[in-house]
């Protein structure tokens, strides 16, 4: 596969599950977590589906079109393991949906960052919350896998959800 098919089966994955999420959560109340702001594209389309709940970003730096990026208050900035950190002082459990976009092109940069980024997760989802990342997070035991829209290849990306609140985090 080129590296153009790549990138688009990964977006058309990411498209699929966001499209998806929505009918999910329903009535679930909390807000929405975007990890890895990057272009913007996913935030502008998650701006769209969920146009009444708080969307919080988090990356290094803003590196995205003006008209695709979160208001500052919205906006965590730094090392995203240290953000989490900061963000489950100041939000606690709150999010009904985090995608995490966290991979990189090495698979041992990759390994560390979801070493470092994954167990932070669960603090920040409220019980019947909803993480879809493009890497697997079957590590994560508060996380139960859930089923993927039916054109997401296998192993493309992965969903979870959060059975229970996590106390104490």
């Amino acid at each position: 596969m080129s590296r153009l098919d790549t990138v688009i089966a990964r977006l058309n994955a990411q498209r699929s599950c966001l499209n998806a999420a929505v009918a999910m959560l329903g009535d679930l109340p909390g807000d929405i977590l975007e990890l890895g702001l990057g272009n913007g594209r996913t935030y502008d389309h998650l701006r769209g589906l969920f146009p009444n709940r708080n969307i919080y970003v988090f990356d290094r730096e803003v590196a995205s079109h003006p008209s695709c990026r979160p208001p500052e208050n919205r906006l965590f900035l730094d090392a995203m393991a240290e953000t989490l950190v900061k963000a489950t002082a100041q939000l606690g459990a709150t999010a009904a949906l985090i995608h995490a976009d966290i991979g990189f092109g090495d698979a041992d940069a990759t390994e560390r960052n979801v070493a470092a980024i994954a167990p932070l997760l669960p603090g920040l989802l409220c019980a019947g919350g909803v993480v879809f990342c493009d890497q697997n997070l079957d590590r994560i035991k508060a996380f139960s896998p859930i089923e993927m829209p039916s054109d997401i290849p296998a192993d493309r990306y992965f969903g979870y959800i959060q059975q229970t609140a996590i106390l104490g985090i």
